[in-house]
């Protein structure tokens, strides 16, 4: 049976968007998931099955009140998005490392994101991600408040700290 990553965007930051992550579970099992599992309280989770986006998202609103933007990845997709990253030095400091999870294909192109970023900042655009590395973090970043405006498709941002537990959940 297939695993697939849930990443819900905006999930309990800021005090917004409350979902304690004991209903998202039951959420995800409600849609015909099968034992999920989270990862911290900002809508991480991997399960098993079928589920569909749309059947996730009005689950959660039922649920919770709330419909976040729910993104669902393949776990060979997530993996081999883990693989690619193109930045592996900068992976020791996790909070400086961040992948962007795009919904669809981006509109912009590389150049578009090499004029917009800091100088201190590198950036990779592929068709499935957008791999930042910000070695001031995310507040000291030219680029990061840009980003999905300038990418043109929803995405939702993980640090690679938060990348790697996923991808430990995904081997459990």
């Amino acid at each position: 049976m297939t695993s697939i990553v849930l990443l819900l965007r905006g999930i309990n930051v800021g005090g917004r968007g409350k979902l304690p992550m004991a209903e998202l579970r039951a959420a995800i099992e409600a849609a015909g998931g099968i034992d999920p599992k989270t990862y911290i309280q900002t809508g991480n989770a991997v399960f098993r099955g079928r589920v569909t986006e749309v059947a996730l998202s009005e689950e959660i609103e039922a649920r919770a009140g709330i419909r976040p933007n729910v993104m669902l990845l393949g776990a060979s997709a997530f993996a081999a998005i883990c693989r690619d990253n193109p930045f592996p030095d900068a992976a020791a400091d996790a909070k400086a490392l961040h992948v962007g999870f795009l919904a669809e294909p981006p509109v912009c192109t590389q150049a578009d994101l090499d004029a917009a970023r800091g100088s201190e900042e590198r950036v990779l655009l592929t068709c499935a991600a957008v791999y930042l590395h910000t070695p001031r973090h995310l507040s000291g970043s030219t680029l990061a408040p840009r980003l999905e405006r300038l990418v043109g498709v929803p995405l939702t941002m993980r640090n690679w700290r938060t990348v790697e537990a996923i991808a430990a959940l995904l081997d459990e």
